[in-house]
């Protein structure tokens, strides 16, 4: 009798750290075999399944992930706005958790406008299957937090910088529109890129930034006449005014290649500022204006080992549209190097 209490043990032991073992390493982002890293990025579903609104982004996601087969999904805000998302978000970790692809949200402007604050909002998503979303706290917002891609030597090789763009200015009336980086975000960002630059031998890692709403310097994108943009612009950037450095600290650190960004949906044009890509993501709700983009994804395509990436949108029709690659698209090999 002992000796078979004790085989069930050993043996719940043993699957108990199998499942253990199995959900850390899907946890864990990583460099295929082939040195590639792939990316979904979705961005402004407004989901609003009280009133079935907008619910066709689910079908929209689902046909370019099974065109695309990433190894991860980002959602850049604006993604469940009904008045308690609770419901929504499980839909997404359903259909995520069915297809074993890690996934994660940075919040936007409107994702907090229901019953559920940010803060609360964090808290549900830590619960979601599959779901990478680990708020770092004690800095400002409440979708802030970063993800490396290990390489073949189970170290990083690249990061995903993912942070809380805010929602609308803190100071009304004197400053109205959107929200701007906190400084307590600038600083968590300069200290975790030196961090992992020290550990990488003082070689800034190749990365990455996924937030809502674009930085000022957006504009300055889309005018650069010398590097001139690929993708549309529709509306004028919907970017703060107020500018409290986040471009300029990650130009000084010298890690981040390009910025991934929502919130203006007819924009999904990647410009070039100071050697950094400025770029939207697709929309993936569908819009009604007739020259408005035709809702999907943006995909990322990140290269072990190197400051490169390609990237292109997957149309709802499953059409690839827009295709270039950073940076040769927009710098000559003679210019770059």
């Amino acid at each position: 009798m002992k000796d078979n209490q004790a085989r069930i043990i050993l043996f719940s032991l043993f699957f108990t750290l199998i499942f253990c073992a199995s959900a850390q390493d899907r946890e864990m982002l990583r460099f295929d075999e082939n040195g590639e890293f792939k990316i979904a990025q979705f961005t402004d579903t407004h989901i609003n399944m009280d009133k079935n609104s907008n619910f066709k982004s689910y079908e929209i996601i689902r046909g370019v992930l099974e065109k695309e087969h990433p190894d991860f999904v980002i959602l850049t805000g604006d993604i469940v706005t009904q008045s308690n998302p609770t419901k929504g978000y499980e839909h997404f970790a359903g259909m995520f958790s069915k297809l074993e692809i890690p996934w994660a949200v940075v919040f936007g402007n409107h994702d907090s406008q229901g019953e559920l604050s940010r803060s609360d909002l964090a808290e549900l998503l830590k619960t979601q299957a599959f779901c990478l979303n680990n708020d770092v706290g004690g800095i400002a917002g409440n979708s802030n937090f970063i993800l490396p891609v290990y390489g073949r030597n189970n170290t990083p090789e690249a990061l995903l910088y993912c942070m809380d763009s805010h929602s609308r200015s803190t100071l009304q009336p004197l400053v109205e529109g959107y929200g701007w980086f906190d400084f307590s975000q600038i600083m968590w960002y300069r200290e975790k890129s030196l961090e992992y630059t020290r550990q990488n031998g003082g070689s800034p890692l190749p990365a990455l930034a996924f937030f809502h709403i674009p930085l000022p310097e957006y504009t300055d994108a889309w005018n650069n006449k010398t590097t001139p943009p690929v993708g549309v612009k529709n509306e004028d950037e919907c970017s703060p005014d107020i500018n409290t450095g986040m471009f300029s600290a990650m130009l000084e650190c010298g890690d981040v290649m390009g910025t991934f960004v929502g919130h203006d949906h007819i924009n999904d044009y990647i410009g070039v500022h100071y050697n950094i890509a400025l770029a939207y993501g697709r929309v993936t709700k569908v819009m009604k204006g007739e020259d408005d983009p035709l809702a999907g994804g943006r995909i990322i395509v990140l290269k072990e080992g190197q400051r490169k990436f390609d990237t292109w949108i997957r149309d709802m029709n499953g059409v690839k549209e827009l295709p270039c690659s950073w940076p040769e698209t927009f710098f000559s090999k003679k210019k770059f190097n």
